[in-house]
């Protein structure tokens, strides 16, 4: 018997000894390694039918693995079989998809549920004659793009932590999401987004991305990806070769980049080439069109010379190539039958959810048997697939403890998420001083549903501050915009909630019309940061970047002033603000000095006692005369100490969290600007 079978059938006995998965580790993998040698044995004993279905990831409905009330719909589109356990029995797939709309994953997450499925597929898979185990993937990017949401931990997404510029949260996302991932038994993510969104106008990234600084997401993107992958996740950067100077989105219709060859390299081919640099072991192909690349016309998932010629050669990845979904219009520019074939023989190692998997199985069948596909090229690619499946443990283990649910949605990791959230908000326009919000105020708060004005105006009463709220239609409505400003009349200030109102004209008319009623008027931006550029006169702006209830519950604390502002653009907005702005609430001297009077004045307002503002103003007394001495070292060495000083008073709960928010983040624009001086 072969060494892997013998493995196989130990792992089985214990099984059956100990009892279904209780034996099983969620983080138990072995990364050492399996010698070509070992791979090529297992290839060996594979049929044809075995080695085209491992080049396959695809999408069943249902929430068990031979769920009976989802029979019809799956037959119905194309599954391949009327449950789970037919699709991997009739086509040997070599990893299955999670959605929410295929109800694998429900909103909320049962997380029970997941992990039973995922182990129930995974005994599927090992009871084949090949005994190969599955990629359970998701895309779970974070922001718009999650599957696993609540309880689970749902993050504001990656352009918020662009405007946070912070590694170390990138890693932290990467290593929650990761570990919530696996505990469910997903084993491949389909993220991080690495695409540079330089196009206000992109409908399909946007948000998704890390901001316009190739630099930026490249460094953020690198941070993700070490993080899923010390999870046993597998992370795959998209959607190559750059998705993110786009008006078109590719899941409607074929998108072109007209970037030249110099443009391509030095901002969207970046930070795929960080994610290569630092081990990324899938990338996603982008069905688009990049002429400077590929003059055919084709997109780059059915280009041979930017996936084989450019990625696998010039940049030397090795690791999987990954089509974006076959379903997407955006690959659908041959017959049906033709565009898993062509993708593969672009350079593809695994297609993607195709629309029908029979048809898609049999071309490739049917490709490998004419000769147009060599059986050495699909070797190539089984090995490729077999090798990342063992290097991450799953010939070892492929099943999830059930007891690893618990980490699922914890403290620790919900407290992350919203600390992420706090430090993303940017305040981008602030005349007057509209803003914060003071408990005199009488405010109307409206916007689009999907924007959250009803969870926003809630939290603003929890405030303390009088507000009425009217949520409208994603388009407001002649009456919906009638009525706003009615209601807006009777209000100190008025405060609308946006959700891509570049793009939207309705919403535009909907803030022209309240601002038409003179009352100053606020914008709180909850998708795109762009919406400003459409009403350029409004009083305030805010980006929150996403309408995730931790960004609504950051942004209430903003409106409210308990939180200081602290996010930067993470993009340009055209013609109005560079990349990189930001203002807050803080209007002494960034200095030691002008700490201590903003100490000075956090303790006048009943935020800490004068007991604490003393110990605070001895600290900062010591960094001016560094400061005065221009010792930067000194300045940055003792800011930090005075961070560690008020973290301390805050956890004896000696300084409210308005006052850390307001220290803590001068402190760090304060260290900031010594590191750049020294």
């Amino acid at each position: 018997m072969k060494r892997y079978r013998a493995i196989l059938l130990f792992s089985v006995i214990l099984v059956l000894v100990i009892g279904p998965f209780s034996k099983i580790s969620a983080n138990q993998t072995n990364k050492e390694g399996t010698g070509d040698d070992e791979i090529r044995e297992i290839i060996d004993g594979m049929t044809l039918e075995e080695k085209i279905g491992q080049l396959f990831i695809v999408h069943v409905y249902g929430q068990t693995p031979t769920d009976s009330d989802y029979e019809e719909i799956n037959l119905r589109n194309n599954r391949g079989g009327k449950n789970f356990q037919e699709v991997i029995e009739n086509y040997h797939v070599g990893g299955i998809i999670y959605f929410n709309w295929t109800d694998n994953i429900g909103m909320p997450l049962d997380a029970v549920q997941v992990n039973s499925l995922s182990n129930g597929l995974q005994q599927i898979a090992m009871d084949q004659s090949a005994e190969i185990p599955l990629f359970i993937s998701t895309d779970q990017e974070g922001g718009i793009v999650q599957r696993v949401t609540s309880p689970g931990t749902v993050f504001p997404g990656n352009m918020a932590l662009g405007a946070t510029r912070s590694e170390a949260y990138a890693s932290r996302t990467g290593s929650i999401l990761g570990n919530e991932l696996t505990s469910l038994g997903v084993n491949m993510n389909f993220a991080p987004t690495v695409d540079v969104n330089m196009n206000p106008e992109n409908p399909v990234i946007g948000v998704r991305s890390f901001g316009e600084d190739p630099d930026l997401v490249s460094k953020l993107g690198a941070a993700q990806i070490n993080a899923y992958q010390d999870q046993n996740v597998i992370a795959s950067a998209k959607h190559f070769p750059g998705h993110g100077d786009t008006a078109v989105d590719s899941h409607y219709g074929l998108p072109i980049i007209d970037h030249d060859l110099e443009t391509l390299h030095e901002v969207d081919l970046k930070p795929f080439k960080e994610a290569i640099d630092n081990g990324i072991q899938s990338i996603m192909t982008g069905h688009i069109v990049v002429p400077a690349l590929d003059d055919s016309g084709l997109p780059a998932t059915l280009s041979k010379p930017i996936l084989t010629d450019l990625l696998r050669e010039e940049l030397g990845f090795e690791g999987l190539i990954i089509t974006d979904s076959l379903g997407m219009s955006g690959a659908n520019v041959v017959p049906p039958e033709r565009v898993p074939v062509e993708a593969f023989k672009a350079g593809a190692d695994i297609l993607l959810n195709p629309p029908n998997v029979e048809v898609a199985f049999n071309s490739m069948l049917e490709a490998v048997e004419t000769g147009e596909i060599s059986v050495e090229r699909l070797e190539a690619s089984v090995h490729r697939i077999l090798a990342a499946k063992m290097n991450n443990g799953l010939f070892n283990d492929p099943y999830t403890d059930p007891g690893a649910i618990e980490s699922i949605g914890s403290s620790d990791h919900l407290n992350a998420a919203q600390e992420m959230a706090d430090r993303s908000v940017t305040l981008v326009k602030n005349s007057d001083d509209v803003l914060p919000f003071q408990s005199s105020d009488s405010v109307f708060v409206t916007g689009p549903s999907m924007a959250k004005p009803d969870r926003l105006t809630d939290l603003l009463v929890d405030q303390g501050i009088h507000v009425e709220g009217f949520s409208t239609a994603a388009s407001p409505t002649e009456e919906e915009i009638n009525e706003a400003v009615a209601r807006a009349e009777e209000a100190d200030k008025v405060l609308v909630t946006t959700y891509t109102a570049n793009t939207n004209e309705q919403q535009q008319q909907f803030v022209q019309a309240l601002e038409d009623t003179g009352k100053p008027v606020i914008v709180s931006a909850h998708r795109n940061p762009y919406d400003v550029m459409a009403f350029p006169e409004v009083e305030g702006y805010l980006s929150t970047y996403s309408y995730m209830d931790v960004s609504i519950n950051a942004v209430a604390n903003v409106l409210a002033g308990e939180l200081n502002p602290f996010g930067k653009l993470p993009v340009t907005i055209p013609d109005m603000y560079e990349i990189g702005h930001s203002i807050d609430y803080i209007d002494t001297e960034l200095s030691a000095d002008g700490m201590k009077e903003l100490a000075a004045e956090l303790a006048s307002q009943g935020e800490f006692s004068s007991d604490v503002e003393r110990k605070l103003s001895l600290h900062l007394t010591a960094v001016s005369r560094f400061e005065r001495k221009q010792a930067a070292d000194k300045v940055v060495k003792h800011m930090e100490g005075f961070q560690d000083l008020i973290q301390h008073q805050l956890a004896n709960n000696a300084i409210s969290d308005k006052a850390f928010s307001y220290l803590d983040t001068e402190a760090i624009h304060l260290i900031e600007t010594w590191n750049e001086n020294d």
